[in-house]
């Protein structure tokens, strides 16, 4: 609230008795410390933002997105990486992690991939196939057609501008059934493209610290990756075990889980998520950075048809 909205909302109490003053005099001083917590968290918010930009532009990086269009002719051409995160920012993911939980991971790995090799990183697309998840409210897909077009349509745009390497940062599991006709599509014009299979960068590190029997889904390993980059929003209180084996996807009801083959869950949680920890998450996350940058590293050596 700004020092005006301050003012009309107290205004009204001006002419009041010498208790009222003294409410109002409370009132008064929360709304200069309301609004200097504010300013606070808006300038450390601003500074997070510029130490981002400063470290992106040590690596030679970018957000496409803060550039003008005039500005942006330099950084697209031949050489040029191009990376464009994908994350669902409406996809469920238990009772313990937020609906973003994978726009919150793509942003995140962005940012580390931009600080250490340089590299074009476009919008997070936040929309894509998830079709595992539709029963639980919240969550959202893509027909996977739409999504395999949505990327090739993102690529081809920025082709068109030079551009002619590709790395799609992906963040989920069933994007894969997408991506791939996405990326034999774009080869049949000219253009390379790979992506992130999120079950196989860093899996040994993975497998170094999973104790959970099995689960892939808001579990053990994905809650533990939250706890490392994004603390404050995991609820612990509320992580749970739920874990019943199956490969197909995940529902609420158990009679249909058996009628069509899917996972019983009723959380949205597919693993132990209980067994969820900080350091657990550090061994992963670090591990999939350093896949990732080699995959970078690899695109960038592939010659342009």
């Amino acid at each position: 609230m700004s020092e005006h909205a301050c003012a009309r909302l107290l205004r009204p109490f001006f002419r009041v008795s010498t208790g009222a003053s003294r409410l109002l005099g409370a009132t008064a001083i929360l709304c200069v410390v309301a609004q200097g917590s504010r300013a606070q968290a808006s300038g450390a918010a601003g500074a997070d933002r510029g130490a981002q930009r400063r470290a992106l532009s040590a690596a030679g990086s970018v957000r496409i997105a803060e550039l003008s269009w005039t500005d942006a002719i330099a950084r697209l051409d031949t050489a040029t990486i191009v990376v464009i995160p994908i994350g669902a920012e409406a996809k469920e993911h238990g009772p313990h992690l937020p609906l973003n939980n994978d726009w919150l991971l793509a942003e995140y790995y962005a940012q580390r991939i931009g600080s250490a090799t340089a590299v074009v990183l476009y919008p997070t697309v936040n929309y894509h196939f998830y079709p595992s998840f539709v029963e639980y409210p919240g969550s959202t897909t893509l027909r996977l057609e739409t999504a395999r077009d949505v990327i090739i349509d993102i690529v081809r745009t920025i082709a068109a501008h030079g551009p002619r390497r590709f790395y799609i940062l992906n963040t989920g599991v069933s994007t894969l059934r997408a991506l791939a006709p996405s990326r034999d599509s774009l080869t049949a014009s000219g253009l390379v493209m790979r992506y992130t299979d999120i079950l196989r960068v860093g899996r040994e590190a993975e497998e170094s610290i999973r104790q959970q029997p099995g689960g892939t889904h808001a579990d053990e390993i994905e809650t533990s990756m939250m706890l490392y980059m994004h603390p404050d929003v995991v609820q612990m209180a509320k992580a749970t075990n739920d874990y019943h084996p199956g490969a197909g996807g995940l529902t609420r009801d158990s009679v249909r889980a058996v009628r069509e083959g899917k996972v019983w869950s009723r959380s949205g949680t597919f693993g132990d998520a209980t067994l969820a920890t900080r350091e657990k998450g550090r061994v992963v996350v670090e591990a999939q950075v350093v896949g990732m940058l080699a995959e970078i590293a690899a695109l960038r050596r592939i010659p342009v048809p």
